[in-house]
């Protein structure tokens, strides 16, 4: 069987990581499952809160990563958006994804922008996305877009990228 591939856009919340996988994901022209640990927390997966031990989060977010080489192993390509707020966790899915051919895509927008969507949508601690602005300062990309821009370019810059590509870029 073989291994799927694997794309990560990482940045933080209301970055337009959402927008940005769905375009994507129709525009690849290669079949790719959309994954991101948002979906296991609004189908309810997560414990109750009122019940789950200290480090239930923790838990939650390392069966999340290694659910993503589960995945992949199983020969599917993923699409997964994230937000690695721990400098562990890209150590950690750089080494649970080291047999995949892993594409790891920035996604950035200027802090005035990510505030005023954060404030748009309504169902987002303000401040969070400031916040999580750290992820990109222990992550390295193949490539990172700018979502304030048209979504165009950025798609168009991630393709051109991942089409040529040399193969796993991390290990």
């Amino acid at each position: 069987m073989q291994l799927g591939k694997v794309i990560i856009l990482n940045g933080t919340s209301s970055s337009g990581k959402s927008t940005l996988a769905k375009t994507l994901r129709s525009a690849i022209g290669e079949p790719f499952c959309y994954y991101a640990s948002d979906q296991l927390a609004d189908a309810g997966f997560r414990a109750d809160k009122r019940l789950a031990p200290l480090d239930e989060r923790a838990r939650f977010f390392d069966g999340f990563h290694r659910s993503i080489g589960a995945f992949a192993a199983a020969g599917n390509n993923l699409l997964v958006e994230h937000i690695v707020e721990e400098a562990d966790w890209w150590s950690q899915l750089n080494e649970i994804l080291e047999p995949f051919d892993i594409f790891w895509v920035g996604v950035h927008a200027p802090l005035p922008e990510i505030e005023r969507r954060e404030r748009e949508r309504g169902n987002r601690y303000i401040g969070e996305a400031a916040f999580h602005l750290k992820t990109h300062d222990y992550c390295s990309y193949d490539i990172e877009v700018d979502t304030s821009l048209p979504q165009e370019d950025a798609i168009s810059s991630i393709l051109e990228a991942w089409r040529h590509r040399s193969g796993p870029t991390r290990g």
